[in-house]
């Protein structure tokens, strides 16, 4: 099954077309599965150091929300970027710390709504009216979109493997392979720059 990716641009513009902007970034740029991220308690994140800590899941029984823990090898610590300072104390400001960052109105754990409707697929439909390069896709893309982004920003794949919680690194890669050829080239430009600088500074404490 082919996996879809979101761009930078496409993200946000996602993001500002849902109801809930900030959890759609947060989605986008730390790889956390749904259940993981809606069950996410105000305790579990630490803005100083911009981390969320991973250890709790929704899963869905029988049509009813059911809380429980994750896998061990799922239990992380995941890092969110500075773009993010606003939208996560945002989540937990006038919140007790067993409090979740998102909750539906009722108070029961946030559902992203029918695949067609509600208001993740509202906030998809929108996005592909204004743009029509814009893919269908699911809350879950935005996991991919993650490793993507992530894979194009120079993470190697031990870095992705316990971003995403997975069990190996042979999982990341059987999953994301077509987008390590990709970032070859972001390798050994790095390298040649690296090469300048290192070899400058030689030549330079010798003369």
């Amino acid at each position: 099954m082919l996996e879809v990716f979101l761009t930078h641009a496409q993200v946000e513009a996602l993001a500002v077309a849902s109801r809930y902007p900030g959890l759609v970034r947060f989605l986008s740029y730390t790889g956390l599965r749904w259940g993981e991220a809606t069950a996410l308690r105000v305790r579990s994140i630490d803005t100083e150091r911009r981390r969320a800590h991973v250890r709790e899941a929704v899963a869905e029984v029988n049509y009813k929300q059911v809380l429980g823990g994750v896998k061990s090898h799922e239990r992380r610590m995941v890092a969110y970027p500075d773009f993010l300072d606003a939208d996560v104390p945002a989540a937990c400001a006038g919140k007790s710390s067993e409090d979740r960052l998102w909750n539906a109105d009722d108070g029961t754990f946030l559902r992203a709504g029918h695949a067609h409707q509600g208001w993740f697929a509202g906030a998809v439909k929108r996005c592909e009216k204004a743009d029509s390069t814009f893919r269908r896709v699911t809350p879950h893309d935005l996991r991919h979109t993650a490793a993507s982004l992530a894979i194009s920003a120079g993470a190697n794949v031990k870095v992705v493997q316990r971003m995403l919680g997975h069990k190996s690194a042979k999982v990341t890669l059987d999953t994301y392979a077509a987008l390590i050829p990709d970032d070859l080239d972001n390798v050994t430009n790095a390298l040649s720059r690296q090469r300048i600088i290192e070899m400058k500074v030689t030549q330079g404490s010798v003369g």
